[in-house]
């Protein structure tokens, strides 16, 4: 069954700290999670209700998304609704389902029970049992028991054929704004069926909301590999892990040649698949020559972080016959776990030789490895 959407997003969020519409989830805007799964889910046609001051904003941030439009929205939610509703160019009986923006994790199987249930009401409205008990009180003080039978938790999105909702507006005179539109329909008559809704589904309201929808979030592992190398040269010191090391000899490179933090660089962009750290950094380039390999890492981890990622563990291998790399192995761990944010357990460094052995026996140059695991929004 074909239907419209139009998702409501004209509000301040002053109760989540304001915006909430645009707070990033999971890495992405808060409205685009409704937005993806409205129009994934097959709207034909998509309203997005803003603030008129968002405009612009919303265009930028929907730009790359097919079959939307942006409206100016009123100061209340009614009048937002309404605004939607007037930019629809539907047929008069097809199903139009609206959704609050503040309820990103919106499953397909809901819309799906909504657009079934239409075939046999004038609306549909996804709800959840009330499990808590309940109480009413005054000044701290319980009062009263509220008995929880027939009571029920209402979601978004509510579902109507156009006709019927744009009808029962019309016919709303009640001088307060209507808490929803199951309520505008119900009381013109209209029969509001109630389907099976989603824990998921929550409204984000407080700022510890967006705390716990984060943790509903699906997520996937991902694990990438580094590898490095560089030679060595004349020089009194060396970097590697992030911390410079007396040596008699360097290692030569574009960069500080620190291949410990280049190899992990290259594992953590691989578990992302956001190509090799050349690809960010390239070596041709003059700006970079010298340059400090704390910024590369950074730059890794902050790629991550867009995506709504978190690195979880680290680990570096360096290979070579010298220096001895255990006297400051504690050291290269603290810096790499304060460039990437990880708390010390989850950060290791380690070394081995190739027992004389190839070029890093010989002593020509020195080797790293790298492995990082990395946790992103299952897609």
């Amino acid at each position: 069954m074909t239907f419209s959407g139009i998702i409501v997003a004209a509000g301040s969020g002053s109760r989540a700290g304001g915006d909430k519409q645009w707070r990033t989830l999971g890495g992405k805007p808060v409205l685009r999670w409704s937005a993806e799964a409205l129009l994934n889910a097959g709207a034909d046609k998509l309203i997005v209700v803003v603030a008129p001051d968002a405009l612009d904003r919303v265009a930028d941030l929907l730009s790359d998304l097919p079959r939307w439009r942006a409206v100016a929205g009123g100061d209340v939610r009614a009048d937002s609704v309404r605004a939607g509703l007037a930019a629809l160019t539907c047929a008069p009986d097809q199903p139009v389902l609206i959704h609050d923006a503040a309820r990103p994790l919106l499953d397909r199987a809901v819309i799906d029970r909504l657009l079934s249930a239409l075939e046999t009401a004038d609306g549909a409205l996804p709800v959840l049992p009330v499990a808590d008990s309940l109480r009413r009180g005054e000044a701290e003080v319980m009062t009263d028991v509220v008995e929880r039978d027939a009571l029920w938790r209402a979601q978004t999105p509510q579902a109507f054929r156009r006709r019927v909702i744009e009808a029962a507006y019309a016919a709303w005179t009640d001088a307060d704004a209507p808490a929803d539109e199951a309520v505008v329909v119900q009381r013109n008559g209209g029969r509001v069926a109630l389907v099976q809704g989603d824990p998921r589904l929550m409204k984000l309201t407080y700022p510890e909301d967006f705390a716990m929808a984060e943790a509903l979030l699906p997520r996937q592992i991902r694990i990438g590999s580094g590898y490095d190398v560089h030679r060595w040269g004349p020089g009194g010191s060396v970097w590697l892990c992030g911390i410079e090391v007396p040596h008699d000899q360097t290692l030569i490179g574009h960069s500080d040649a620190d291949a410990g933090l280049h190899a992990l660089t290259d594992a953590i962009l691989g578990a992302i698949a956001a190509g090799d750290i050349g690809d960010h950094f390239p070596p041709t380039d003059p700006k970079w020559r010298g340059a400090s390999s704390d910024q590369f890492l950074i730059h890794a981890a902050e790629l991550v972080a867009e995506r709504g990622g978190r690195i979880v563990n680290v680990d570096v291998t360096l290979i070579c016959e010298r220096p001895k790399v255990k006297p400051h192995r504690q050291a290269m761990r603290d810096r790499i776990a304060v460039l990437l944010g990880l708390p010390l357990d989850a950060v290791s460094v380690k070394a081995t030789t190739t027992e004389g052995l190839g070029f890093t026996g010989r002593g020509e140059g020195l080797a790293a490895q790298a492995v990082a695991t990395v946790e992103l929004p299952a897609t």
